[in-house]
């Protein structure tokens, strides 16, 4: 009989081979629907134990199953990287990096995926296990994503949004994702709620004009953007602390020349919040700051607003069997629970229609998104997760009444056909 405890030993007897596939992931960044060699690293992993991949979708993601029928258990690991210009792995050609550490995702559930199918635990109880490979975390890259939504080959922007929409995740009855940490005094996060967002750009329209001969004929588009940028800091005491609202961008675009009044100046933002209702309320009020501090200065102001990421409530019933898990590794104050983070993510979306969660882990030195991201611990990195990840899926596959006491209680906060209705909700 298959115990939690050989399991662990034959994760670390074979440590060394998860180091090394962490570290050749980490080592070939590549943005979202671009990440082929990520993909090839991971399907040649599993063709060297003897597992190959049952499906494809959104360019380059895939999936890998084992065993059949119920419970079926659902493992997310995000292939994608995130420009980083200066980290020293950023690529060429875009200056991706795996300042995110979505490289070790993939290691990590891979490493747990192998171990299960090679413990023979399927074949001694009924079930099966689907980890899926997703692209297209990270929500950059607009200007190529969305040409690739106008030639077809994708529908929306993240990855998991075109997974859920093609009814990829509908068999698995729960759906276990991990995430760095980053710099932390703990050494692990569970139950974590996270923000959802909206996307915004803003285009200020105004008209050029000689900036020192004649600037009373031109229209400023810049100071339109600088006036709204002020206005939108006088709203900021409007928020409550409860929604945890922010509001931060970027100018991409300040004008031509400087010798010319600008004619456009493009902010691009994000506004996060934990409160959807209350997000769109507030983004009313942020269309109008812009609008009229653009009508104040004798412009105009061009808004576009796409749909993000959903908040996330993460399965609290789930979240227990992983936290049971981590107290074999660590004591419960090393572990942060019930955090309210301002990130985002596309899980959140998927969270919203199965009873889903995202563990966080330790082992790595630096901030997040940053050009310092490396990988200090490989240990903790690699190792202790996947042990949590092995252990989690051995407690539910060998107890079919947990899964079904998890997805009885379950109550998704939007059906299938009302999240197609906000997907397609662009420009609201």
């Amino acid at each position: 009989m298959i115990t939690k405890t050989n399991l662990i030993q034959t994760i670390e007897q074979h440590k060394d081979e998860v180091y090394a596939l962490g570290q050749n992931l980490f080592a070939h960044p590549q943005l979202g629907y671009k990440e082929w060699d990520n993909r090839n690293i991971l399907i040649d992993y599993f063709k060297s134990h003897g597992l190959t991949i049952d499906q494809t979708f959104a360019i380059t993601g895939f999936s890998v199953t084992i065993g059949s029928g119920k419970p079926h258990i659902g493992l997310l690991a995000e292939l994608d990287a995130i420009p980083v210009p200066g980290h020293p792995y950023a690529n060429n050609a875009d200056h991706a990096a795996h300042a995110c550490g979505h490289s070790s995702q993939c290691a990590i559930m891979a490493n747990a995926l192998v171990h299960i199918h090679e413990s023979g635990l399927l074949n001694e109880y009924p079930g099966s296990i689907t980890l899926y490979f997703t692209p297209a975390e990270e929500y950059v890259d607009l200007p190529y994503r969305r040409q690739l939504i106008k030639d077809g080959q994708i529908k929306y922007i993240s990855g998991k949004q075109n997974m859920i929409a093609d009814h990829l995740f509908d068999a698995c009855d729960v759906i276990i994702h991990c995430h760095a940490m980053g710099d932390s005094p703990y050494k692990y996060c569970v139950n974590t709620t996270m923000s959802g967002f909206i996307y915004k750009e803003f285009d200020f329209l105004g008209v050029e004009s000689h900036a020192g001969a004649a600037p009373y004929l031109g229209k400023n588009a810049l100071n339109m953007m600088a006036l709204f940028l002020d206005a939108v800091g006088m709203l900021r005491e409007t928020f409550r602390e409860e929604d945890i609202v922010r509001f931060h961008g970027m100018c991409t675009n300040g004008g031509h020349s400087i010798n010319s009044i600008p004619a456009l100046a493009t902010y691009c933002a994000y506004l996060r919040c934990f409160n959807w209702d209350k997000m769109n309320e507030i983004n009313k009020k942020i269309d109008d700051a812009a609008i009229y501090c653009a009508k104040a200065l004798g412009g105009e102001c061009e808004i576009r607003t796409d749909n993000g990421y959903l908040p996330f409530h993460q399965d609290k019933r789930l979240s227990q069997v992983v936290y049971d898990n981590m107290l074999d590794l660590v004591e419960a104050d090393e572990i942060n629970t019930n955090e309210k983070s301002i990130a985002s993510g596309d899980v959140g979306d998927l969270g919203c229609l199965k009873p889903t969660i995202q563990f966080g882990y330790n082992g790595f030195t630096g901030r997040i998104h940053g050009k310092d991201l490396c990988e200090s611990d490989p240990y903790r990195i690699f190792i202790e997760p996947s042990r949590i990840v092995v252990t989690s899926l051995y407690d539910l596959i060998t107890n079919v009444k947990r899964v079904e006491d998890i997805t009885s209680h379950f109550k998704p906060t939007l059906s299938y056909e009302q999240y197609m209705d906000y997907l397609n909700d662009v420009n609201h």
